[in-house]
């Protein structure tokens, strides 16, 4: 074996997926198999020459980008080859002739890993660059075909590359991928193929009966579909019944417990049943049933942050939930499905980043739902879908810096919200859409710097939260509702200087988002929550003086952002709370002397960060994100002029800003950049500000003390915040026992 050129970093990926971009249909179809598959519970922690085996094969990194036009590897694809265990080249005459799939080869064969090199065969003949007049059709490229000199370069010694074939008459794609995995996993193929096997017949429970009885029930539809209509449409209708109760009762059961992987396997069959259907020449009753269904297996692709195949699912709803409506204006559960659909839609696009397609889709519903309105006053559905089309809406406007207009949403919603509940105080959607508007007008709260009543706001929405979760222990998207309000409770709190407290709470939602991770690591949503939390936990455990403690939790949350944005480049949210998460590492690595780290670290949250500041410079998160990014690396700039710089940029930045001036977390970066710059008499009326507003976040106060600027406890704000929380405490959020702080 040639000697490894190049230093192999400790393993963070199972495998790496080289291919040439001609074949990336292929290369997603692969990352998707290999990151779902569930080893066998038999095989998993047996010890094999490739160390114990896992449960799952997470995460396989798949470059999605282009490589630039050097002639080298950029940084990112070799740092995650020296981090993979193994590398997998989809093998074609495309990559077999693709320059960057070499050079990925012969640098994972450099780290001295020839024998963790596996190929699956899609397309063209092994050996062919031997046989004349056959040469384009090689798919195994030279780096492939030869073993590696002493030197690092390919010899003339072959190589025999261990190999999958998915051509047709070869191994089929089953079999394919199992010997992929058996060669990752370090088993042989036949024993893994049998614990498939045997497992397979141990999942013969009522979801594996319903789904074989789901296909049994189709093919026989496909077969009799020239048998007479009526006969065809009962046996239709029998499928579709079922395919309903699977996507309904089942997959609500389901969701309940965060399964959302099984969810995941009965959609997508449901999804290419749905798909083979005809859309004209049925029933309405039929396409009632089909518009459900697709809606529902967007919601669960959502959920698993798949979101281009999310919409995909929403708009194939959304075209018969529309058709169904224009029908029958008069029918007002169709307008509150297609109303509801819209919403959906909306909801995807805000997350990709397309506020205006977002909000156009939000508008569009909640046109229909005036209009439905005015033909049906009164009707409880009606008034919960408006209230959280408010929401949404309120989020849109929020993040265009329309602050006032979010206002008023938000108003509404909490309006709405404690009418419907006073009707019926035991709908439990209703209860959380309470404490939901309670959340938001916290968050106003905050922004327009008034901590006593964000605070009260967010433990009235605690209570609520909690009282939901006790009610149903089993109910996971209750706990995540409920970890979601403590982790904001706390980094509030920790604002007003009671740091003990919000790391308090901040641990709790921790645990209980580890604990809903191990459950079903595919919930991307959770993953988020673990990941953002951690984060913020590590910046009051480092300004704690808990160093240790911070960058683990630090370390947590990037490798979670690094495996969710290489899983979906598309979300804007994941890059921004990557971002935070380098922020915070960045404040550690000064912290602890390593400059040339917090140098880097600043420089990647400001890669991710810049670009979504441009697209959208009105969102709050991510201008105070990107100041805080700018203000970290002038920190670790080695150069005066350049800290200056770096300073007055960040300055003007939050100087121009158009709306949300008087949140206390934006002026104490202000006065972190005047101070910083000696330009203390601008800083001391912001200074001043924050104090009346109770300000005392443990990063201002370390700032303030460095530069011997006198800044002491407001006791008259301390006592006021513990009034306005007692009676929050108090009243539960129940509706008619507590008047909005707005009011």
């Amino acid at each position: 074996m040639a000697q490894a050129h190049a230093q192999a970093l400790p393993a963070r990926f199972r495998a790496f997926i080289s291919y040439s971009h001609r074949d990336e249909a292929w290369a997603v179809w692969l990352h998707k198999s290999l990151e779902a598959y569930r080893v066998p519970s038999r095989l998993v922690g047996q010890a094999t020459a490739q160390g114990e085996i896992p449960a799952r094969l997470t995460p396989v990194f798949r470059d999605r980008d282009e490589l630039p036009s050097s002639p080298d590897l950029n940084s990112k694809v070799a740092e995650a080859l020296a981090q993979s265990e193994s590398l997998i080249v989809v093998c074609s005459p495309h990559s077999a002739t693709s320059h960057w799939v070499n050079e990925e080869v012969l640098a994972f064969k450099r780290l001295g890993r020839s024998d963790r090199v596996f190929c699956l065969i899609v397309d063209g003949e092994p050996g062919a660059s031997m046989l004349p007049g056959r040469e384009a059709e090689e798919c195994f490229g030279k780096a492939l075909r030869h073993a590696l000199a002493d030197d690092g370069t390919p010899s003339e010694l072959p190589a025999e590359p261990i190999a999958a074939d998915m051509r047709p008459g070869k191994d089929g794609k089953n079999n394919a991928r199992l010997k992929l995995i058996a060669g990752l996993l370090g088993v042989g193929f036949d024993r893994l193929k049998q614990r498939e096997q045997q497992r397979r017949l141990r999942r013969m429970t009522a979801v594996a009966a319903i789904a074989i009885i789901v296909t049994v029930v189709t093919t026989a539809l496909a077969i009799n579909a020239v048998v007479a209509r009526g006969e065809a449409e009962r046996r239709q209708k029998q499928a579709e019944d079922l395919v309903d109760f699977m996507l309904g009762d089942l997959n609500d059961k389901l969701a309940k417990v965060q399964r959302l992987d099984i969810m995941e396997a009965v959609d997508d069959q449901a999804m290419k049943y749905f798909q083979s259907l005809p859309t004209r020449d049925v029933t309405d009753e039929s396409l009632v049933q089909r518009a459900k269904a697709l809606e529902k297996i967007g919601s669960v692709r959502f959920d698993q942050g798949q979101l281009p195949d999310a919409l995909e699912a929403y708009q194939a709803s959304l075209d018969l939930a529309g058709r169904l409506a224009v029908a029958k204006p008069d029918d007002v559960p169709r307008q509150l499905a297609h109303a509801r659909i819209l919403s959906f839609v909306g909801q995807n696009h805000w997350y990709q980043g397309d506020l205006d397609a977002a909000l156009q889709a939000f508008e569009s519903a909640q046109r229909i739902l005036r209009l439905t309105d005015r033909r049906s006053p009164g009707n409880p559905e009606l008034k919960f879908q408006q209230v959280m089309l408010a929401n949404n809406i309120g989020h849109i406007l929020e993040s265009r810096g329309m602050l006032d207009q979010a206002m008023r949403e938000y108003r509404w919603m909490l309006e709405l919200s404690q009418a419907l509940v006073a009707t019926n105080p035991d709908k439990t959607k209703w209860q959380e859409h309470l404490g939901m508007a309670h959340n938001n007008l916290g968050k106003q709260a905050l922004i327009a710097g008034d901590l006593a009543n964000a605070i009260a706001e967010y433990h009235a929405d605690d209570v609520i939260e909690t009282r939901l979760s006790e009610a149903d222990p089993k109910d996971n998207n209750q706990r995540t509702n409920m970890l979601v309000v403590r982790a904001i409770l706390g980094r509030t709190l920790a604002l007003t200087g009671d740091v003990e407290s919000g790391k308090h709470y901040l641990e709790q939602a921790i645990d209980i988002a580890a604990q809903m991770a191990a459950i079903d690591p595919s919930n991307t949503s959770v993953q988020e929550l673990l990941a953002l939390y951690s984060s913020q936990l590590a910046r009051l455990q480092r300004l704690d003086g808990n160093a240790p403690s911070a960058g683990t939790l630090t370390a947590r949350a990037v490798q979670i952002f690094t495996t969710l944005t290489d899983k979906d480049p598309s979300n804007a949210a994941w890059k921004r709370e990557m971002a935070e998460a380098l922020v915070e590492q960045s404040a550690q690595s000064h912290a602890a002397g390593a400059i040339a780290a917090a140098r880097q670290q600043a420089k990647s949250a400001l890669n991710l960060l810049d670009p979504l500041f441009a697209a959208n410079p009105d969102d709050q998160r991510t201008l105070l994100a990107a100041v805080a990014a700018r203000l970290r690396l002038a920190d670790a700039s080695s150069s005066d002029t350049e800290k200056a710089a770096l300073r007055e940029k960040a300055l003007r930045t939050l100087q121009t800003v158009k709306s949300g001036k008087d949140d206390p977390r934006l002026r104490a970066l202000l006065v972190e950049a005047l101070v910083e710059q000696k330009r203390n008499s601008e800083a001391d009326l912001l200074i001043r500000k924050l104090w009346h507003s109770g300000f005392r976040d443990p990063e201002l106060l370390s700032l303030l003390q460095r530069k011997h600027i006198d800044y002491p406890v407001n006791t008259e704000f301390q006592q006021r915040l513990q009034a306005t929380v007692a009676i929050a405490k108090v009243s539960g959020g129940r509706p008619g026992t507590t008047q909005s702080p707005h009011e």
